[in-house]
C-alpha cells in the first residue's frame, strides 16, 4: 500500500514537472519567434512604466504623459550604422510644452558628457501647423538645430520617420522625403557622430524651450503618442564590430545611400525653401562665424 501511494505521488510530481517544463518551453519559443515588428523583439521600456501600453499584439506602443511622469523606451542594442525607422502618431490635444521624440543616442555621463545624438523632436502645439526640430550632437555638443513646419497634421494618422546614419552622412526623412542632410565633413574640421548609439522613443515635458515660455495645460492630460514599426536595420558592435559596420556590403552603406539622387535633391531643396523656419547655420547671434559644415550640407 505504501509503495502504491509513493508511486502515485511520484507520478503526480512528474506530471507537474513536465507541465511546468512544457509551459516554459512554449514561452521560450514564443520569445524567439516574435513578430519582426514586435516591440519586445528589439526594445524595452526604460521609464514611466505605468504610462506605457502595448497594443495590437505588441506591434504598437502608446506612451502617455501626465503631470507626474512621461515615459520612454530604448533598443536593447547599440548600433554603429543603419537606417532607423519609426511610424509615429502625435498627441491630438492641446499639447504645448510636450515633446514626442525619436532619436539615437550614445550613453550619457553627468560628469563628463561626450555623447553623440541624432534627434527627431516633435514640438507640442494647440493645432496646425506642427513644428519638427532635428538636432545633431557630437561629443556632447549640440546647438545644430533645424526646424520645419510639417505640411500635414501628424496627430490624425501615423507617418514614417527615418534616420540614415553611415560613415558618409546622416539623413532625416519624413514619409521618405529627405528633410535634412548632415554630411561627414571631418576632413575640413567638422565634427561627425561616430559613437555606438541606441534607438530611443520618449514623451516628455521640457516646457520652457519647447513652448517659448507658454505653460503646459495639464487639464488636457494625459497626452498620448503612438509608435509602430519596431524592426531595426542596423549594425551592432556585437555582430559587426567597428570596421564591419562601415562595410559596403551593408545596404545602407552602399553607393545608393552615399548621396541624394536627382529626385531626392529636388524635394529636399523644396522642403528647405517652403517649410524651414529655423537653421542654426543662419543664426548669426549664436554663430557669428558660419560653422564649417554648413556650406557643404545644403
Amino acid at each position: 500500500m505504501g509503495f502504491c501511494i509513493l508511486s502515485l505521488l511520484n507520478l503526480f510530481a512528474f506530471l507537474i514537472f513536465t507541465s511546468v517544463q512544457a509551459r516554459g518551453s512554449v514561452h521560450a519559443r514564443g520569445v524567439r519567434g516574435l513578430n519582426k515588428y514586435s516591440f519586445n523583439r528589439n526594445y524595452n521600456i526604460t521609464w514611466g512604466h505605468k504610462n506605457v501600453l502595448l497594443l495590437n499584439q505588441e506591434t504598437e506602443v502608446q506612451l502617455s504623459m501626465d503631470q507626474k511622469s512621461g515615459s520612454g523606451f530604448e533598443s536593447y542594442n547599440h548600433y554603429k550604422s543603419g537606417l532607423f525607422h519609426m511610424r509615429i502618431k502625435l498627441p491630438e490635444k492641446n499639447s504645448i510644452g510636450i515633446v514626442t521624440a525619436f532619436y539615437l543616442s550614445s550613453p550619457r555621463s553627468a560628469v563628463n558628457d561626450k555623447h553623440d545624438e541624432l534627434d527627431f523632436e516633435f514640438l507640442g502645439s494647440n493645432g496646425p501647423p506642427y513644428s519638427l526640430q532635428t538636432n545633431v550632437f557630437v561629443n556632447g555638443q549640440g546647438g545644430r538645430e533645424q526646424k520645419i513646419k510639417l505640411w500635414f497634421n501628424p496627430t490624425k494618422r501615423f507617418h514614417s520617420y527615418k534616420i540614415l546614419w553611415n560613415q558618409f552622412r546622416v539623413v532625416f526623412y519624413v514619409d521618405d522625403i529627405p528633410i535634412r542632410v548632415f554630411k561627414n565633413n571631418a576632413k575640413i574640421g567638422a565634427s561627425y557622430p561616430s559613437k555606438p548609439m541606441r534607438v530611443i522613443g520618449s514623451l516628455w515635458n521640457p516646457e520652457g524651450w519647447a513652448s517659448n515660455g507658454i505653460k503646459t495645460d495639464w487639464s488636457q492630460a494625459p497626452f498620448k503618442a503612438k509608435f509602430q514599426d519596431f524592426k531595426i536595420h542596423g549594425c551592432t558592435l556585437q555582430t559587426g564590430g567597428n570596421k564591419n559596420c562601415h562595410s559596403s556590403k551593408l545596404w545602407w552603406n552602399s553607393k545608393k545611400y552615399q548621396s541624394l539622387n536627382v529626385r531626392e535633391q529636388r524635394v529636399y531643396q523644396n522642403v528647405r525653401r517652403k517649410y524651414m523656419t529655423y537653421d542654426y547655420c543662419s543664426d548669426r547671434s549664436r554663430h557669428p562665424k558660419t560653422p564649417p559644415e554648413c556650406r557643404r550640407n545644403k
